[in-house]
């Protein structure tokens, strides 16, 4: 036998749907005021420490730590049938709030839940401290004071490498600029192709010893790092 739908069925449906979409973003509304208010008692406390890590991993830390405190929050306004993907939603939420792209939101938030997990399926550091936190306590220091002696994640290792990039990047491309300017200048004859070649030839030369010695002087310190601990 045929079901009828009638107009008063779609009618409650609908409703469900849109009471059940309310709540979700009440719901996130929330998650994202907590850990605002989270986020700036922390970094407060943190502020005197000083920490001098690079960028990138200092805001991850950040994030996924922001990413556990909603997963807890969520879940404890009950009625939740995902916490942990809300506790993203609310997370992507509040990165577009603070002026970043939608589409680097996405790219970023596929990046956070890569991160968010390690080996077994555990939860990272930040993560797991991030969902047992309370406000007051000092568990994003408790975060960082793990990491203070990793030279992989080190502001001073960061600068390192980017400064060694800028330095094979502007240096490659003067060299070959110069090489180019000179063969044009004082070698007529050479067709453009072959002075294309001497240019990046001349860049490589100078690249790879540039990166050869970047690779030896992180060995170096991560060699050191191993031998102290």
């Amino acid at each position: 036998m045929k079901e009828v739908t009638t107009d008063r069925d779609k009618s409650t449906a609908e409703a469900s749907i849109l009471q059940m979409t309310t709540s979700n973003v009440s719901t996130m509304d929330a998650c994202i005021a907590h850990a605002r208010e989270i986020m700036t008692a922390q970094l407060e406390r943190i502020k005197s420490k000083d920490y001098d890590f690079a960028p990138e991993f200092k805001d991850m830390t950040i994030q996924l730590y922001l990413f556990g405190v909603m997963w807890k929050f969520a879940e404890s306004l009950g009625n939740v049938n995902d916490a942990r993907e809300l506790a993203f939603a609310a997370l992507r939420a509040m990165l577009v709030q603070d002026g970043l792209q939608k589409q680097k939101v996405a790219k970023r938030i596929e990046f956070l839940k890569k991160m968010s997990k390690i080996e077994d399926d555990h939860n990272a550091l930040a993560v797991a401290i991030g969902y047992e936190s309370k406000l007051g306590d000092n568990s994003l220091a408790e975060v960082f004071d793990h990491y203070i002696d990793d030279m992989q994640v080190s502001g001073s290792f960061w600068r390192l490498y980017d400064r060694g990039r800028k330095i094979m990047l502007y240096g490659g491309l003067f060299i070959a600029f110069v090489v180019i300017w000179f063969v044009t200048l004082f070698m007529p004859g050479n067709s453009a192709i072959a002075i294309l070649a001497a240019g990046l030839i001349s860049a490589a030369l100078f690249v790879i010893p540039v990166f050869l010695i970047g690779i030896f002087i992180y060995r170096k310190k991560i060699k050191k790092e191993k031998q102290a601990g």
